[in-house]
């Protein structure tokens, strides 16, 4: 027998149950990458340790690509930012690990004089490695030190984030799994909350456009680095390099499957529609684990602009997220079974057709969750309550 309850939107009791004991709130599961979602993040900490963030690896831009091309490995400057916003930020935390691993490198010092920054680390010469209490010194001397023995001279330090050099390190330390140094890494600054890559896998984000052309490398879709695509995005899909067009498959884990069976909440939030959303669910198993899951999904549409949704109507999103899910859940797979809920400021009612959503038994929820000084953005806050309140 299923048993239903009714929605308090927000529930000012269930919020101040998970706000007096956070290591009791709700597993909310998000599929995310890049940035956007962090400023959430760090606000959930106060009502769940227990939220799930399964991030893209397949971002090619900013420094992880540096890395990635040097090394031939996944992406890892999303995942470090999502564990530096759930990091323990209370007494209970470790401010000196936080504070080294957001620190970055100078933009405008020689290669010699970066170097040597990390050399005076590896020693314990520098004042951002002392202040870090043993034993975790010595651990993250040990990946530091690895990277330093593994890195070609010609890799370009400028602007670098220490964290990123470390978890690079660990990655090779580690025979190059991600799975080891993550873990490892949340103990360091005591994550609050699990964030992990979809898959461990060395590949690259492709998307087909309308008139039939492939775009390869995921900054190459953002519009942050190169200009935003003129024509919509037909599909995406998964290669193996920056040089390939032909597509590859990559399994989840049984570990990540039941990472989303066991949510309370599965979260497709704002971000990226392709690059960060659509790439999570491109790996098999995805979908089919989805599908599984028994609790509610939900869709948070982006309030601004968004390049990768050049020519897509908010409606065309929706059938775009449910037709990726079918590839691997089965095409007739209910749509019940993969979004339940959309939640949208009421400024972005008049984009789309509640009938029609109400047809497919999916519940348009219509809330001021706009931040006041900017539009474009939600308020985490109230968006966030009203996630905790569906939990």
């Amino acid at each position: 027998m299923q048993i239903t309850r009714g929605l308090t939107l927000p529930d000012p009791l269930r919020i101040a149950r998970y706000e007096r004991l956070p290591e009791m709130g709700p597993r909310i599961l998000f599929f995310s990458g890049g940035t956007a979602l962090n400023p959430l993040s760090k606000a959930l900490k106060r009502y769940s340790h227990n939220t799930i963030h399964l991030i893209t690896p397949f971002d090619s831009g900013g420094s992880s690509a540096k890395l990635r091309s040097t090394f031939g490995m996944p992406a890892i400057g999303d995942l470090r930012s999502r564990l530096m916003a759930l990091a323990d930020e209370t007494l209970n935390g470790h401010p000196e690990t936080l504070a080294l691993f957001t620190h970055r490198l100078a933009k405008n010092a020689s290669q010699d004089e970066l170097k040597a920054v990390l050399t005076d680390m590896v020693s314990e010469q520098h004042p951002l490695i002392n202040q870090v209490p043993n034993p975790m010194r010595d651990i993250i001397i040990n990946q530091l030190d690895f990277f330093l023995d593994a890195m070609p001279s010609h890799f370009d330090l400028r602007g670098a984030s220490i964290g990123n050099l470390i978890l690079a390190g660990g990655y090779l330390n580690n025979n190059q799994k991600l799975e080891p140094i993550l873990f490892l890494f949340s103990k360091l600054v005591n994550t609050l909350g699990t964030v992990t890559a979809t898959v461990n896998a060395r590949l690259h984000l492709a998307a087909k456009l309308e008139d039939g052309s492939i775009v390869v490398g995921q900054h190459n879709m953002t519009g942050k680095e190169v200009s935003p695509l003129c024509q919509r995005i037909s599909e995406t899909y998964l290669t193996r390099s920056l040089d390939s067009h032909e597509p590859v498959s990559v399994d989840i884990s049984p570990k990540k499957a039941r990472l989303i069976n066991g949510a309370d909440l599965i979260c497709y939030p704002p971000g990226s529609f392709h690059s960060s959303l659509m790439a999570n669910l491109l790996p098999r198993g995805v979908g089919s684990a989805i599908a599984k899951a028994p609790n509610a999904k939900v869709y948070i549409p982006n309030l601004g602009d968004d390049p990768e949704q050049t020519g897509l109507s908010p409606m065309e999103c929706i059938h775009k997220l449910l037709q990726q899910l079918r590839k691997d859940a089965g095409t007739n797979t209910p749509t019940s079974k993969l979004l339940n809920f959309v939640i949208i400021d009421q400024s972005q009612e008049i984009n789309y057709n509640i009938n029609e959503l109400k047809n497919e038994g999916i519940q348009l929820i219509i809330q001021n969750i706009a931040d006041k000084n900017n539009n474009n953005i939600y308020n985490h806050d109230k968006l966030l309550e009203i996630l905790l309140s569906m939990t």
